[in-house]
């Protein structure tokens, strides 16, 4: 160093050379980092169209004039058909009720469904499309080929109760927690369901669960038809009732009930889960599970899967765990056998 603290002409000249390599070493880095970035959104993520709008005349041709053959179920927001569009592909086309369109004749139909198809995830049914017109609401998602929970659990005979082992069931239960925690944690805008029950959650082609019918709660905020046994107490209520995630965890708890028993909510007038709560209360599991099956061997997976229904549907809407909490808790139950025939 010179007279008065100045740098020797040497010293500044490696003082700048450093802080030269310095910069450059930054920039390559920064260079790097953004390359990955850039790549990483079109190797890793999906891309997610919005949901096309197809004409009333595509959808009367794709379910051949709404025929009855093609009817695939009814429910309280509308009929369901199969159809097949002139692409080829194979769709689910939900017809809602006259009276649920006249009902909401100034609703923002179009957005509404277009928000929702945003939603992507492995565990629920993509929204593909839309068609509305004078008294026409519709809403067209992917077809997921096979049943749904609750037929499998309550209409289908013994082929129903092969099909839902122990294990299986417990992965179907961690599965549709996945897709209610996509919605709730994940989704933008953030999503409930408004209705969850075994009929809305979906069983693929490759075994997965996938649930259905999200965010249809603007269709008919009022209907009370189908939702009964799904609700908590606070639902009914005037101030802060409603559908919210904590409603949707409650009904989420009496699905876990109806896969641990195998008995409908309504069973005996809809004490179902009084009954059920008693039992896992007093640690009487064994005597909850459903009499179609046997025993399993180690019951430390249903006992915790009891302890989680407990905790959605024994709690009120302050104290219920969130789903995350749940599918973390469920999907740690997945034994290693059943991962491998996923």
């Amino acid at each position: 160093m010179g007279h008065g603290g100045r740098l020797s002409p040497l010293a500044y000249d490696l003082s700048l050379g450093i802080l030269s390599v310095a910069i450059l070493a930054l920039i390559v880095i920064l260079f790097i980092v953004c390359k990955k970035r850039s790549i990483q959104p079109e190797d890793v993520l999906p891309i997610k169209l919005s949901a096309r709008s197809y004409s009333l005349a595509d959808v009367d041709a794709a379910t051949d004039g709404f025929s009855r053959r093609q009817v695939l179920g009814t429910g309280p927001h509308g009929t369901v058909y199969q159809a097949i569009l002139a692409s080829g592909d194979l769709v689910a086309v939900k017809r809602v009720h006259s009276h649920l369109v006249l009902g909401n004749a100034g609703s923002s139909f179009s957005s509404t469904i277009k928000s929702l198809s945003w939603a992507h995830h492995p565990h629920i049914v993509p929204v593909v499309g839309f068609s509305e017109g004078p008294g026409e609401r519709i809403i067209l998602t992917e077809l997921m080929g096979l049943r749904s929970l609750e037929f499998h659990l309550h209409q289908s005979p013994e082929s129903g109760t092969a099909f839902l082992d122990w294990p299986r069931r417990i992965r179907i239960a961690g599965e549709a927690a996945r897709g209610i925690e996509y919605l709730h944690e994940v989704a933008m805008p953030r999503l409930v369901h408004g209705c969850i029950k075994p009929s809305n959650i979906l069983i693929d082609l490759n075994f997965r669960a996938r649930v259905c019918d999200y965010g249809l709660t603007f269709l008919a905020p009022q209907e009370r038809r189908g939702v009964e046994a799904y609700v908590d107490g606070e639902y009914w209520e005037e101030k802060d009732g409603g559908v919210c995630m904590a409603s949707d965890v409650y009904g989420f708890g009496i699905v876990l009930l109806e896969l641990l028993s195998g008995r409908r909510s309504e069973t005996n007038g809809g004490l179902l889960v009084e009954w059920a709560l008693h039992l896992i209360r007093e640690s009487r599991v064994e005597e909850l599970l459903d009499p179609r099956l046997r025993v399993p061997y180690d019951m430390t997976p249903l006992m915790r899967m009891s302890k989680v229904a407990l905790a959605c549907v024994g709690n009120s809407r302050k104290s219920r765990p969130s789903i995350g909490q749940v599918a973390a808790i469920l999907n740690s139950l997945v034994t290693v056998d059943d991962q491998s025939r996923m």
